[in-house]
């Protein structure tokens, strides 16, 4: 397999603004879009940042996404707010979500923000570690936009890979920041492993008619995806989903429409956000130290026979977003012919082009 291409980030965010502009989209919006894109793919969630340009731009032209959404705040109580996103840019909308909820909790001390009538946003990371600007926690959860995990125990796609994301600020070291899905693997990988011609390994996916393991990842539109232990990350799943989605007034289980191969119909996407602002409980610098202690203490515990170091949730991060703002983005070979052929369509100079 050719090694990946770097793209440097000024690159990336120049091409998705020559796409996207000429959908409708402002010139701010389409900063602002390109910008949280490129961040997802500096912090390494290569299937949620330019990979995904040519299914937002396929949606935009379609009408599924309204390129020019008119976004409205409604306040519900002092620490509470609703965002409708009137099928706007998934990334725009959250934008503005983290914006409402830091806004608040810099009042209240805590915020929680729901959103609905939006679309798919991107890496759940990139919204958690916006508090982090603010000295918060942040903390987001979405229904995805297409069902690829059942109950535990049944047959039928009825809960979506519903991720959730945390980002705790840090001193000297990383902030923590974990974005996990609720099942084993997210579906924008199982795409990406697709796109490949990758097999998958044992224990992503199922087939629902033999409950067998599905490895064959151009089969993945056939399978099942698995959860995170088992049916606790089933329930989690479950859980989210209520919040994120029927909380919201937004869709979930039967309503959500499955967006990889509907490309008309708005999907009514739920996410919600949490803002904590750390120095309603102890003082941030404080707070700031113990965090760094505890996080040295973990990582020079003693580790099992064989492993060569104890890794937390953050550090490969922030490794990945220095290398990358350094020495680019790698960009797969196949990504690449995507984003040529997205290129050639909309006449706009190629990703990798001189």
């Amino acid at each position: 397999m050719a090694e990946p291409t770097r793209i440097y980030g000024a690159r990336i965010v120049q091409f998705i603004l020559d796409c996207l502009k000429p959908l409708g989209l402002s010139g701010a919006d389409a900063m602002k879009v390109a910008m949280l894109m490129y961040y997802a793919d500096l912090a390494g969630a290569d299937a949620h940042g330019v990979f995904r340009l040519p299914q937002y731009v396929k949606r935009i032209k379609a009408g599924g996404i309204n390129p020019k959404p008119n976004i409205t705040v409604q306040k519900t109580a002092p620490a509470t707010a609703m965002v409708d996103g009137d099928n706007g840019m998934g990334h725009l909308v959250m934008a503005r979500v983290v914006e409402t909820a830091t806004a608040l909790a810099k009042e209240t001390g805590v915020a929680w923000v729901g959103a609905h009538r939006s679309n798919h946003a991107g890496a759940a990371g990139v919204y958690a570690e916006m508090a982090l600007d603010h000295d918060m926690v942040g903390i987001y959860a979405v229904v995805a936009n297409a069902n690829h995990m059942p109950m535990w125990g049944g047959a039928e796609n009825l809960l979506g890979t519903n991720p959730i994301a945390f980002a705790i600020p840090a001193g000297e070291e990383p902030p923590v920041v974990l974005d996990i899905a609720t099942t084993v693997v997210s579906y924008g990988t199982v795409k990406s492993y697709r796109l490949l011609k990758k097999s998958m390994p044992e224990g992503w996916m199922i087939d629902p008619k033999t409950g067998a393991p599905l490895t064959d990842s151009a089969r993945s539109a056939e399978g099942l995806l698995l959860p995170i232990g088992g049916y606790k990350g089933t329930g989690l799943a479950l859980v989210l989903g209520l919040l994120a989605g029927t909380l919201n007034g937004a869709a979930f289980g039967r309503d959500v429409i499955d967006f990889n191969y509907n490309d008309t119909d708005a999907c009514d996407t739920g996410h919600f956000f949490i803002a904590l602002d750390v120095a309603r409980f102890i003082p941030i610098d404080v707070f700031k130290r113990e965090i760094d202690q505890q996080l040295r203490d973990l990582r020079n515990s003693k580790r099992l026979p064989g492993v060569d170091a104890i890794r937390l949730p953050g550090e490969q991060r922030a490794r990945r977003q220095d290398d990358r703002k350094r020495n680019g983005v790698p960009i797969a070979e196949e990504v690449l012919a995507q984003l040529d052929k997205l290129a050639s369509e909309l006449g706009v100079k190629k990703l990798a082009a001189p």
